[in-house]
């Protein structure tokens, strides 16, 4: 039997040597194809509800971006903590620039609006004086309500809420924090699938060797699509300590890059979520915006009244109060509408007081492993069985090709007269 088998093997050595080939490329195949239905397509093509796909990343986008946020708030970065590192005088000296331009224009516009004729017989010496007296106290004001919102930043600004609304605007960033994340445990599990699906080949050419059962190549190949992943899935995130083998000191590949993985995860988040141009945005345009414009319109009107001074009868009395109660609301109105446009020029002072950065880098190569893990393994788990079912169905498909394949193939004289012996034997 055993010189019938190598009979056998010597005459169909081709096809014998492609098993582990073809092994190895289905486990290849199957573990990057997993990869890409985890991510692709951000929106579902096909016929829902069951005929066809959406990434499972973003088809569950409020959970995985709630998961994100769950990582990053409040374990590593508060709103107060945000804040706290702004100074309030350096934001309007920032601002100063741009404030000064925007009263000139906001005077103007409410003064030409609701008393365009008093406002056109003001001598222009005069109407430029209104303007420079609104116009010295406006840093003071900037930097009043500066103070005002750090002290209370928890109940006008709700940074889970802005990271959690940014991803679910944007699945490709969402899938970004995942792809970036895990980017070498990503290229592992390819290259992994290659590398198990070829010893699982291996073992496969032994057996058929010996045993021509038309299950065998089927099975193996189902076998090598479900296996490959789990296996690659493991050494990704097991163990999670250094654990020592002997000469050996094995560990999960994404623990062992905690401290890369830090740094691009909080590089990614600094530059593209928690930026100032979407805290701003959040701040004035969110749920809690009301509240931000109340505090904003009490200041200004405050400060509109206090720079009206001794006159501030009189003018009330030749526009009429319910006039001038209504230009103040406007100009407030006009002020808060402008506002994310003009504040905008603080990002960069904004994005280096804050060094997001730096901040989350830090305390996430501190995290424990369990808390660390959590960065990427949701990824995985959410459907994983659906992944790997496709990877093994897969699998199974190739076996089958492989074994009509085979039986199409001309034997030799050699391999019907080992068939014989084997039968009689």
């Amino acid at each position: 039997m055993l010189e019938a088998a190598w009979t056998d093997f010597q005459a169909n050595i081709w096809l014998y040597l492609s098993m582990p080939i073809t092994s190895g490329l289905v486990g290849y195949v199957t573990n990057v194809l997993a990869i890409k239905m985890m991510f692709y397509p951000t929106e579902f093509v096909g016929r829902p509800p069951f005929l066809g796909w959406q990434g499972v990343v973003p088809r569950k986008a409020g959970k995985m971006a709630g998961i994100a946020c769950d990582t990053l708030v409040p374990n590593l970065v508060t709103e107060r903590e945000i804040f706290e590192r702004l100074d309030p005088d350096r934001v309007a000296e920032e601002l100063e620039g741009p404030v000064l331009e925007l009263v000139d224009q906001l005077i103007d516009e409410v003064m030409s609006e609701f008393e365009p004729t008093i406002w056109e017989t003001i001598p222009l010496r005069i109407r430029d004086m209104m303007v420079r007296r609104a116009q010295q106290d406006s840093p003071e004001v900037v930097a009043e309500i500066m103070d005002q919102i750090k002290d209370s930043i928890d109940q006008v600004f709700d940074l889970k809420r802005m990271v959690t609304s940014t991803l679910i605007a944007d699945k490709s960033l969402m899938n970004r924090v995942f792809l970036e994340t895990g980017k070498d445990e990503f290229v592992f599990i390819g290259r992994s699938g290659f590398y198990f699906g070829c010893v699982f080949g291996l073992c496969q050419m032994i057996g058929w060797t010996f045993y021509k059962g038309d299950f065998q190549l089927p099975l193996f190949g189902l076998m090598v699509g479900y296996l490959t992943n789990l296996v690659a899935l493991r050494m990704i995130f097991r163990p999670q300590l250094p654990h020592k083998i002997g000469p050996f000191t094995i560990q999960g590949l994404f623990h062992k890059r905690q401290k890369e993985v830090a740094q691009d995860y909080s590089r990614l988040i600094a530059d593209e979520i928690v930026t100032p141009r979407n805290i701003l945005e959040a701040v004035l345009t969110g749920v809690h915006s009301d509240r931000v414009f109340s505090l904003i319109a009490r200041n200004v009107q405050r400060a509109i009244d206090e720079q009206a001074g001794l006159a501030r009868p009189f003018v009330a009395l030749a526009v009429g109060s319910r006039k001038y109660i209504q230009m103040k609301q406007t100009a407030v109105e006009r002020l808060v509408k402008r506002l994310p446009e003009t504040l905008h020029v603080v990002d960069g002072y904004a994005k280096e007081a804050m060094d997001i950065a730096s901040v989350l880098s830090s305390r996430l190569e501190q995290l424990p492993p369990p808390q660390f893990e959590a960065m990427l393994r949701p990824a995985f788990k959410e459907d994983e069985w659906m992944l790997i079912a496709v990877g093994a169905a897969l699998g199974f498909c190739v076996g089958v090709t492989q074994l009509l394949v085979f039986k199409a193939i001309a034997v030799t004289p050699a391999l019907t007269g080992a068939a014989s012996i084997i039968g009689v034997g």
